[in-house]
């Protein structure tokens, strides 16, 4: 279980992203999502905040979409 965060702003295609504290592109401005087992949990829960989320490439790559 990793403690999820989303990104406040969002990227130029509109995607707020999706990372575990540890990842080098850790932004600065996050809204906690919890701890989750896997990174789609938390890509749904980030959803309930803005709905075009996405997961970070460097860090949740499984839920990443291009």
């Amino acid at each position: 279980m990793a403690i999820h965060y989303v990104n406040k702003n969002a990227q130029p295609n509109g995607d707020h992203e999706v990372h575990v504290a540890s990842c080098s592109y850790f932004p600065s401005e996050t809204v906690n999502l919890g701890e989750h087992a896997t990174c789609h949990t938390a890509v749904t829960a980030a959803k309930a905040h803005y709905s075009q989320s996405n997961g970070c490439f460097w860090c949740c790559r499984a839920c990443h979409t291009s």
